[in-house]
């Protein structure tokens, strides 16, 4: 198990966007995400999150008096300060943030953000060049702008859901949820992108934008829409709506998950003409790969049904764990379907930091993804899990603000902060 080791306070450097300072007005998923990746590598991001906390702190399995755990990996490496931005001196504290930051990232619905008292025009007034990233459902303009939105609807309108699911000759149910919220995460990527796209054009000397700071406007929608691959220049050309698959996909063959013979599921990518010839020779059945009916990757998507049959006429004689050893050694894609406990154990993650032990103040030792991009030179860390409400508000004000005992005293006395 890779163990996080604890940072000594005097290492000034914990990836490569340190020194990068990003302000969070967010709350679920999107942006939270997003700031989640810029702190991983290191970036400095200082969370408002209102009083009673955010509402992740309360989603999934809980702990009595500690909240979700998923919120320890949510939001680690961030300050978080609570405070009610309904009060008028939030307004000002937020503005002395801002004073302080690169970028902001925010995904309340369009136009929230001005009714706050967070207008560009002020933000930029007291952050000349600041990079701000909106994440909202439809984006910040169109007919839909002011439709409510969470993932599950970005997933639905960009045509994901549509294609998460058997084909319709095979089941008339629902269409099934990818199973995490994909759609907030993905349009917290995009955001990611976006953010360190701004600052990069911001900074550039011999840009035409050099010194300018751009807004950022990302939508749920448009973010799972990008992801679709072909699916709508195919309906350009060909006027045809990709279905859904099943566990196939429509564009190369064999790839599907074959049952085995202990009840499990094998997953096998035999894409191209030297994988597939190398999988039917362990099959036994090297006269497949020279079969009219499977000759290229085109026939055997046309015939996929056939061919997939057959396959699975020979991975169920074999249990999951033999399949997976004989079609590594064969050089074939394959792989089991992994549940989190296989997650947890698996010898790869482990040796690469993908699965790390954090200690955390509210759950004690927790299990983390690593941090994604591995960058061997100047690696990010796990710098601390995330942390109880207001754990750095006091830190803040004091720090960062220069708020003395006394005006910080008065704050948390008149419930701006706690």
């Amino acid at each position: 198990m890779a163990v996080e080791k604890s940072v000594d306070p005097s290492d000034t450097t914990h990836g490569p966007l340190t020194g990068l300072r990003i302000l969070e007005l967010g709350h679920f998923v999107a942006a939270p995400f997003c700031t989640r990746l810029l702190a991983d590598l290191g970036a400095d991001v200082i969370k408002i999150e209102p009083l009673a906390g955010d509402p992740v702190r309360q989603w999934g399995r809980q702990v009595d008096g500690a909240g979700a755990p998923w919120w320890s990996m949510h939001a680690r490496n961030k300050r978080c300060i609570a405070m009610n931005l309904k009060k008028p001196r939030a307004t000002k504290l937020v503005l002395d943030l801002v004073r302080t930051c690169d970028a902001v990232v925010e995904n309340y619905r369009p136009g929230q953000l001005a009714k706050m008292g967070f207008e560009r025009e002020k933000l930029e007034a007291v952050r000349p060049g600041l990079v701000i990233a909106q994440i909202s459902g439809y984006g910040q303009d169109g007919i839909y702008r002011n439709r409510a939105a969470f993932g599950v609807i970005g997933e639905a309108i960009g045509g994901l859901r549509y294609l998460t699911n058997h084909p319709p000759s095979m089941s008339n149910l629902p269409p099934v949820r990818v199973g995490i919220s994909i759609g907030d995460s993905i349009a917290g990527l995009y955001a990611a992108f976006g953010v360190m796209a701004a600052l990069w054009a911001r900074d550039r000397k011999d840009s035409n934008g050099a010194g300018r700071g751009l807004s950022l406007d990302v939508a749920l929608t448009e973010s799972i829409l990008s992801m679709m691959e072909g699916l709508l220049p195919e309906y350009g050309v060909f006027g045809s709506i990709r279905q859904p698959q099943g566990a196939r996909i429509p564009t190369a063959a064999p790839s599907n998950a074959y049952p085995t013979s202990d009840g499990g599921w094998i997953l096998i990518a035999g894409n191209s003409d030297p994988i597939f010839e190398r999988l039917v020779t362990l099959m036994k059945r090297p006269e497949l790969a020279s079969d009219p009916r499977f000759k290229g990757n085109r026939m055997r998507v046309e015939n996929v049904a056939e061919l997939d049959r057959a396959i699975g006429a020979w991975t169920v004689q074999f249990t999951a764990a033999e399949l997976d050893r004989m079609l590594e050694n064969a050089d074939v894609p394959a792989t089991l379907v992994f549940t989190a406990a296989d997650i947890a154990a698996d010898k790869q993650f482990l040796s690469r930091g993908m699965v790390r032990e954090v200690q955390d103040p509210l759950f004690g030792k927790v299990l983390h993804a690593g941090i994604v991009p591995h960058v061997p030179e100047n690696p990010g860390s796990i710098r601390w899990a995330g942390p109880p409400v207001g754990a750095h508000t006091d830190e803040i004000l004091r720090n960062d603000l220069g708020l003395d005992d006394c005006e910080i005293a008065n704050l948390h006395e008149e419930g701006v902060v706690s």
